[in-house]
């Protein structure tokens, strides 16, 4: 007979087991994964992008051509994932990715051309794929230990990534005034180290809590598997929310250091936004729990594009407060909704392709939106028309989401 404390992963969750004795301490350790693939790796570059550009002399369209670089890599990683946790477990894919994460945002602080800095955002969102598919994973066989806090536990991981928002938003102009008083000739060097140096200090913190998620999943049976055409609606949306975010997160600090706004405002805006990040996973929680399709996805893009469109049609600073406190307090909640779309709609044995795959759909149209959006920005109407773009497909992905049903076929993770 099986014990009170197996669960149908075969997870460690005796009396022993901080993922059963303490799910949201290790939730919170897991989440330093998401800090370290998105907050720090991805979005720091937000920030690093003006003084990046002004040194460099680089058109918008090169611009956003780095963070579509960093999105091929992440698809890349996305394809590669399911077979590295196979093969080495998702704690080792997690852990390994975050170490590879860290040093290949250092290297960035040792090169100016512009095909090395490129090959390093490739090489940085490949691991980062690794951290965030891997953390996911995880952050889904957590939440099995604990059915009544699933939503929460699952959205504390993805809200991880306000963390390193808000990291970065402190570090890099600390590290790019302290590059500054040195006189040195790439200030904007300096916070790419300091942001490595900051992803392997969060990856040796994070490193012994997920250990104690261990366990495989089960053997596969012969109902249940991940099935794409099933998903195509909610693949579709999602692609569609990976076109249209990246393009706020890419372009919006240029666009509000365009309409004048302070560099300690715009630190101030920066950390707000990824507080809301933080607190989104409570806010939304009862939401991921309720809806089994793809209501959740449908409601948050619909938001997002809202949140998009405020800065493009205002330089108003409460308007644009507004809009990236929205923005912060939506935007991972997309993400952690596709989790909760896998968890109600399979089983666990088919969590990590159906993962893989909404992380593979999303990568796609992260490669699409920096580019796009860059060269629209380069164009006529600028940023704001750029930004005017990405609230449409975020639209668009709301429309496609609201198609996405649940699966009749399997009971759900009751």
């Amino acid at each position: 007979m099986a014990s009170a404390w197996e669960t149908p992963l075969g997870l460690e969750a005796g009396p022993q087991s901080l993922a059963a004795r303490r799910p949201f301490l290790t939730a919170f350790a897991l989440s330093l994964g998401a800090a370290i693939s998105l907050g720090l790796s991805r979005f720091s570059y937000a920030l690093l992008l003006p003084p990046m550009r002004a040194d460099l002399d680089w058109s918008y369209l090169l611009s956003g051509t780095m963070n579509t670089g960093n999105a091929f890599g992440y698809f890349i990683g996305a394809l590669l994932t399911p077979v590295l946790m196979r093969r080495c477990g998702a704690q080792t894919a997690l852990v390994g990715g975050a170490l590879l994460a860290g040093l290949f945002m250092m290297l960035s602080g040792f090169v100016v051309d512009a095909d090395l800095l490129i090959a390093q955002r490739v090489l940085a969102g490949i691991a980062s794929a690794f951290i965030f598919i891997a953390g996911g994973v995880l952050a889904a066989r957590l939440s099995l230990l604990h059915p009544e806090r699933a939503g929460l536990l699952i959205g504390i991981y993805y809200g991880g990534t306000g963390f390193g928002i808000v990291l970065s938003a402190l570090l890099v102009p600390l590290a790019l005034a302290a590059a500054q008083a040195r006189g040195a000739a790439h200030a904007w060097q300096w916070a790419w180290v300091a942001l490595g140096a900051a992803c392997l200090l969060a990856t040796v913190a994070m490193a012994p809590p997920a250990r104690r998620v261990g366990g495989a999943p089960s053997a596969p049976g012969a109902h249940g598997q991940f099935r794409p055409r099933a998903f195509l609606y909610g693949l579709a949306g999602y692609f569609m929310f990976g076109v249209g975010y990246i393009g706020y997160m890419t372009f919006v600090i240029a666009l509000l250091k365009e309409q004048g706004m302070a560099a300690g405002t715009i630190t101030v805006f920066y950390s707000m936004l990824g507080l809301a990040v933080m607190a989104s996973s409570r806010i939304w929680a009862p939401m991921l729990d309720r809806y089994k399709g793809g209501q959740s996805m449908a409601i948050l893009n619909g938001l997002l594009g809202l949140a998009t469109m405020l800065p493009a049609l205002t330089a108003a600073p409460l308007l644009v407060f507004a809009s990236g406190l929205l923005f912060g307090g939506i935007f991972l909640s997309v993400v952690a909704s596709t989790t909760a779309l896998v968890r109600h709609n399979l089983p666990p044995h088919a969590w990590s392709s159906g993962i893989s795959a909404f992380t593979t759909a999303f990568a796609l149209g992260q490669i699409v939106g920096p580019t796009v959006i860059g060269w629209i920005a380069d164009g006529p109407g600028g940023l704001q028309r750029g930004l005017i773009f990405s609230a449409l497909a975020l639209f668009a992905g709301a429309l496609l989401a609201s198609r996405q049903s649940a699966q009749k076929n399997f009971p759900g993770d009751s």
